[in-house]
C-alpha cells in the first residue's frame, strides 16, 4: 500500500525557515509528479508547488515563489520543500501529494488531479 509521511514541520518565528521532507513507501514515485499543498484553518487546501520526475518541470503559487523551493530525489523515494524567509500567512498544514496523471493536462494545481496524499505536517509561524 503506497504511503507518504511528511516531516520537518514546527514552530517558528517569521524570517525563519524550515524544510518539509516527504517520504514514500509502498511504491515507487520516481516517474510522477510530486506536489506540495497546504491548508490553514477555515481555508481549503491550496496548491503550493509541484516537480515533475526529471525535475524539470516546477511550478509554485505566486505566494511562495523567491521563497520556497522544492526538490526530490528519487533514488530515496522522497521530496523536499525548503521555505525561507517564512511569514504568518505561510501557517498550515503542509501536504504532500502524488499524482499518476500527465503533466501535459496542466492540472498539476487542482487537488483532484492527484491520487496519494500525506497525513500532513503542521507549520506555524509567529510574528
Amino acid at each position: 500500500q503506497a504511503q507518504l509521511v511528511e516531516s520537518g514541520g514546527g514552530l517558528v518565528q517569521a524570517g525563519d525557515s524550515l524544510r518539509l521532507s516527504c517520504a514514500a513507501s509502498g511504491r515507487t514515485f520516481g516517474l510522477n509528479p510530486l506536489g506540495w499543498f497546504r491548508q490553514a484553518p477555515g481555508k481549503e487546501r491550496e496548491f503550493v508547488s509541484v516537480i515533475t520526475w526529471s525535475g524539470n518541470n516546477i511550478e509554485y503559487a505566486d505566494s511562495v515563489k523567491g521563497r520556497f523551493t522544492i526538490s526530490r530525489d528519487n533514488a530515496k523515494n522522497k521530496v523536499f520543500l525548503q521555505m525561507n524567509n517564512l511569514k504568518p500567512e505561510d501557517a498550515a498544514i503542509y501536504y504532500c501529494a502524488a499524482s499518476t496523471q500527465l503533466w501535459s493536462s496542466g492540472r498539476w494545481m487542482e487537488t483532484s488531479w492527484y491520487d496519494y496524499w500525506g497525513q500532513g505536517t503542521q507549520v506555524t509561524v509567529s510574528s
